[in-house]
Formats: structure tokens, C-alpha cells, sequence
């Protein structure tokens, strides 16, 4: 595979190979000077998460993850939908994944998990502020120490790239202010 330093002068318009409601797979055609590299790109949106704090402990939502087989820990977040802003997205996911409603949410981090393939921008949000409508650990859910979160980061007991963001950047804010 021939990689380059240089911007194309052409990028194709996407061609969408298959979409459904989550996904959209579209190929482009990148031509440099010499050559033309195709891409495969995977668009699922945009994403927002919010770490919900609880004195020293986090909150976590456990859930199914096929291509490990296993039931993971995660932050909760997920799609922002059409219309809706990331921070609405963050609380609506929260609640409808662990029963707990945030308000005031401050921005944490935003990034891309993927630069050339996977389109998915993801806004990671945090807050002190929230109403438990499931005040006790559940199967769905649980409030951990972030230092015990941080330890099984570094175990690849949590794997899940933006559980993984979301804790290591609250562990650097939190041990820099």
C-alpha cells in the first residue's frame, strides 16, 4: 500500500455501499499525484458519553459486547440523534441506560476514534449534578472508585476506547486542578 505525505487534489464523491438506522459504509477514491487510494469508511455518527461522578466512585453500565464475547463495563453514551446536541444525547443515554438524570454537564474531551475509516465523532461530557432514580447497584449498572476504574483500565479489564477516554482523561483533570 503506497501511503503519502500530501493532501489529494481529488477526493470522489462517497458512494454508499450499504446503510441501515445505526450505519452508513461508504467508499471514496482519493487521488494523489501518481496514484488513487480507496477508502472503506464506516459512519455511525456522532457519539456523547457523560462520566457521572459520585464523590470518588463513577458511574458504569454493563452491557453485551459481541466482538469480546463479553459483558463489559462502559461509561454510558451512545448516538446523538437528528436534532438533538450532544449534551442532550449524553443525559438521554445515561438515563435510559442506568436510571440516573445529569444536569449541568461540563465538557470533558472530544475526539475522533478513527481517521482515515470510521467516522464517529465523540463528545465526552462530566458532572457532579444528577437525580438517582435506581439509588442501589443493579446487572445494568454500578458505581465504582475511579481509582479502581483507572487500575482496570491498565488490566484491559475495561477495553471499550471511549470508557477508556473518559476515565483517563477525568483521572488527568482530577489529578491536575
Amino acid at each position: 500500500m503506497i501511503e503519502t505525505t500530501r493532501i489529494p487534489f481529488r477526493i470522489s464523491s462517497p458512494e454508499v455501499l450499504y446503510q441501515d438506522r445505526v450505519r452508513h459504509i461508504y467508499r471514496v477514491f482519493a487521488e494523489f499525484d501518481g496514484f488513487t487510494k480507496e477508502y472503506y469508511v464506516s459512519d455511525c455518527g456522532q457519539r456523547a458519553a457523560v462520566l457521572v461522578v459520585r464523590q470518588d466512585q463513577v458511574l458504569l453500565t454493563r452491557r453485551y459486547r459481541l466482538l469480546v464475547n463479553e459483558l463489559t463495563l462502559e461509561v454510558p453514551g451512545g448516538r446523538v440523534n437528528s436534532g438533538e446536541t450532544p449534551e442532550k444525547a449524553a443525559v438521554r443515554e445515561c438515563q435510559e441506560e442506568t436510571g440516573v438524570k445529569c444536569f449541568d454537564l461540563k465538557h470533558l474531551i472530544g475526539y475522533e476514534p478513527g481517521l482515515d475509516v470510521t467516522q464517529n465523532h465523540t463528545e465526552i461530557f462530566y458532572t457532579h449534578e444528577f437525580v438517582d432514580l435506581e439509588p442501589v447497584n443493579s446487572e445494568r449498572r454500578m458505581w465504582l472508585p475511579l481509582k479502581q476504574c483507572l487500575a482496570m483500565v491498565f488490566a484491559g479489564e475495561i477495553v471499550d476506547g471511549l470508557s477508556m477516554m473518559a476515565l483517563l482523561a477525568f483521572g488527568q483533570l482530577r489529578s491536575a486542578g
